[in-house]
């Protein structure tokens, strides 16, 4: 189940960035949906020769290999994929990846709207007089 968590700010930011910011925001959130067979990580296709003498390989090119590279608690996985696999596998690389896009974005946003804030604050606080 995903759920959406919305950031309180004591202070939300004013004014015309601001408002753009949080158009942006709305926007992006309007069409974020987890993809249900996305995958992680990226299509490799790399060329490999197998070794065998008489193979063409041995003296032209190399024979085709795609696989997929990801990661999983810190640690690179490289699985081989098919070449039957591959029109298969490329659109939900691509999903995964726009998924991840799109959130990383929203992160960005959620900062700027942070920083903002906090550059409202910083202008409009009430000065202390009885420190002089």
């Amino acid at each position: 189940m995903y759920s959406y968590y919305q950031m309180i700010t004591p202070d939300s930011p004013m004014g015309t960035e601001a408002a753009a910011l949080r158009r942006r925001k709305r926007r992006l959130l309007a069409r974020l949906l987890i993809p249900a067979d996305a995958l992680p990580g990226s299509l490799v296709l790399s060329h490999r020769r197998c070794g065998k003498p008489g193979c063409h390989c041995a003296e032209g090119a190399a024979h085709p290999f795609y696989s997929l590279t990801f990661m999983v608690e810190g640690k690179k996985h490289v699985e081989s994929v098919p070449p039957e696999w591959i029109d298969a596998i490329r659109p939900a690389v691509e999903a995964g990846r726009g998924f991840k896009d799109s959130v990383a974005e929203l992160f960005v946003i959620n900062a700027q709207l942070l920083v903002l804030a906090r550059q409202q604050r910083r202008r409009h606080a009430p000065t202390d007089k009885s420190s002089e």
